[in-house]
C-alpha cells in the first residue's frame, strides 16, 4: 500500500525550507538530495513507488523549487550552508539515522553530511553525482575557468546558458534514447524558480563555490575507506555532465559498493525510474529491514 506524499513548509534557521514527506515514521528514513536546476519535483515518482515500506524526505535547497529565496545580501548560497540546512531540518524533524540519496549538487551537500556525521548513515544511494576528479570532464572546463577568475565575463556567460530555457531542457533530454518519456513540465517547474529575481545570480554563486567541492574529494574517498559505508550506485550512462568514469571511480575506494548503469543520461529518474527504483527497495531491503 503506497502512502500518500504531504507537503511542508519548515523555518530553517530563518529560512522558509519547503519538503515533501511520505511513508511511515517509523520505517527506515531515506533523505532525497535533489541537483540543479531541479528541487525535489524530481523526486515524485520515487518517493511514491518507496513509501509503501519507507519514510522518505525531499527538501527543496533554499532559491530553488517552492523554498524561500532570501535576498543574496541575507544569506550565503554556498554547499556547506545547504549541508547546514538539511541537517538542521533533519534535527528538527527527529531523524538521527537515515540513508542518503545524492544526485548531482545533492553529491557534495550529502558527502557534507554524511563525512562529519557517519554514525548516522545507514546507508548511500548515488544517482550521478560526483566525488573523484576523474567526473569533471569536458562539461566542467568553463567552470575551471570560472574558479580561476570569478571576473571572467565570458565564462559567466557560458554557465549563464545552463538555466536559460534550451539549455534546461537539454539537461533533461541529452543522452536519453526516447526523449518521449521525459516529461516537459520538469524544465517548465525549474524555469520558473530560476526566473525569480537575483536567481541567475544565485546560479552563478553556486557555480562559483562548485569549486570548493574538489579539494575535499581526498577527505570525502578517506571517508569511503574509513567507514566503509553500505553504497548503491545507480547511473545514467549517457550522462554528459557527471559521465561514467565519475562512477567507475567509487570502485576504487568503496568495498561495500553495488553498481548499476542504465541507458540514461543525467536526469535517469525521468526515463528509468521504474528501474531504479527496483534496485533500491532491493538494496534498501537488505541493508536497513523495514
Amino acid at each position: 500500500m503506497k502512502n500518500q506524499t504531504t507537503y511542508h513548509f519548515i523555518d530553517i534557521n530563518g529560512v522558509n525550507i519547503f519538503y515533501r514527506e511520505a511513508g511511515p515514521k517509523d520505517a527506515p528514513t531515506l533523505v532525497l538530495l535533489h541537483g540543479y536546476p531541479a528541487s525535489s519535483f524530481m523526486f515524485r515518482n520515487l518517493i511514491n513507488q518507496l513509501s509503501d515500506k519507507y519514510h522518505l524526505i525531499a527538501a527543496d535547497y533554499p532559491g530553488y523549487g517552492r523554498s524561500e529565496q532570501p535576498p543574496i545580501a541575507e544569506f550565503d548560497y554556498t554547499f556547506d550552508n545547504y549541508a547546514v540546512i538539511i541537517e538542521e531540518l533533519l534535527n528538527k524533524l527527529n531523524i538521527n539515522k537515515y540513508s542518503l540519496y545524492l544526485m548531482d549538487y545533492g553529491a557534495p551537500v550529502g558527502w557534507r553530511i554524511a563525512s562529519k556525521n557517519p554514525e548516522k548513515i545507514d546507508t548511500l544511494i548515488v544517482q550521478n553525482g560526483c566525488a573523484y576528479e576523474e567526473g569533471l570532464e569536458t562539461f566542467w572546463d568553463p567552470f575551471k575557468v570560472y574558479w580561476a577568475d570569478h571576473s571572467n565575463k565570458e565564462a559567466e556567460h557560458t554557465l549563464s546558458t545552463f538555466h536559460q530555457p534550451d539549455g534546461l531542457k537539454w539537461q533533461y533530454t541529452h543522452g536519453v534514447p526516447d526523449t518521449s518519456v521525459v516529461s516537459p513540465d520538469n524544465w517548465e517547474m525549474d524555469l520558473r524558480h530560476l526566473e525569480r529575481p537575483e536567481n541567475n545570480q544565485i546560479q552563478l554563486d553556486m557555480f562559483y563555490d562548485y569549486g570548493t567541492n574538489p579539494p575535499k574529494y581526498p577527505e570525502w574517498q578517506q571517508y569511503f575507506r574509513d567507514y566503509n559505508p553500505e553504497m548503491l550506485i545507480v547511473y545514467g550512462k549517457n550522462d554528459y555532465i557527471f559521465p561514467v568514469s565519475g562512477a567507475e571511480a567509487y570502485k576504487k575506494d568503496v568495498k561495500n559498493l553495488e553498481f548499476h548503469l542504465f541507458d540514461a543520461g543525467h536526469f535517469a529518474l525521468e526515463s528509468h525510474g521504474n528501474e531504479i527504483s527496483e534496485k533500491i527497495k532491493d538494496f534498501l531491503d537488505r541493508k536497513v529491514k523495514p
